[in-house]
């Protein structure tokens, strides 16, 4: 029997810029964020997908030290333990990307995956680490992910992640596909012309199977991992299950 999930994702720009202290940025980020999910629970979103790296700017235009301030253990930081009370005060799921220190020295691109309970279920570390002009030098603040292709059951469905520059390789698609991820969120940094602002990848594929993506309010959402859903095509099309309708997809632009 098919079931209606209703996804939302929100993408924000830092309100104060990018001379500022790290802690005064990281703060104006998240109180911005704390009104935006509330709105997202009053559109009765069930699973939430912030952006790449939300509580900053997208700092790797740059090689600057003082960025490392921003980073925080996963599951034991601040950070995500507010989001935790926040998915349980909302009765919705949560995929919080953050800057992870796991050590000194040692930091991951990471999103935290939260329940709608509160719980939290692991954790995604981007793969891929792109170190290509214009702008993009994510080696000086990354290591490479070491998790492998996770897929989370929520509450509301299989949830699996990519972050950003992921999305170029099918492998880890493929994967996902195969342990049954009903849903792929791609968190992304990348905005304007170099691509689409918000992405979500369809990863339901037999003929049996539809995700129904409805726009709402600002600008457009562009299914920017053709190629990932295209592999999930190929690993899962021999499969029937029931099927998941991802009614109504609520984008903020901010």
């Amino acid at each position: 029997m098919s079931r209606t999930v209703r996804c939302g994702l929100i993408q924000a720009h830092n309100p104060l810029g990018p001379d500022h202290s790290m802690a005064k940025i990281k703060k104006a980020m998240i109180d911005k964020h704390l009104k935006l999910i509330e709105q997202a629970a009053k559109e009765k979103v069930q699973v939430l997908c912030l952006q790449e790296l939300f509580y900053g700017p997208y700092f790797c235009a740059e090689q600057n030290q003082k960025w490392y301030e921003m980073t925080e253990p996963v599951p034991d930081g601040p950070t995500t333990k507010l989001m935790q009370k926040l998915a349980a005060k909302y009765k919705m799921v949560i995929v919080v990307p953050l800057y992870e220190e796991e050590m000194t020295g040692l930091y991951f691109n990471t999103a935290a995956v939260i329940d709608a309970d509160g719980t939290y279920l692991g954790k995604y570390r981007k793969h891929h680490i792109p170190q290509v002009a214009p702008g993009f030098w994510e080696k000086f603040y990354f290591t490479p992910g070491d998790t492998g292709y996770l897929v989370f059951q929520t509450r509301y469905a299989r949830v699996g992640v990519y972050i950003c520059y992921d999305r170029h390789f099918p492998e880890g698609a493929r994967i996902l596909g195969l342990n049954s991820a009903e849903i792929v969120f791609n968190p992304s940094a990348t905005v304007g012309s170099l691509n689409s602002r918000h992405m979500l990848s369809r990863t339901d594929t037999s003929l049996e199977q539809s995700i129904e993506l409805e726009l709402r309010s600002h600008g457009q959402l562009a299914n920017s991992m053709a190629r990932a859903t295209s592999a999930i095509l190929a690993v899962r099309s021999s499969r029937k299950p029931a099927a998941t309708k991802t009614k109504s997809l609520w984008p903020i632009l901010i």
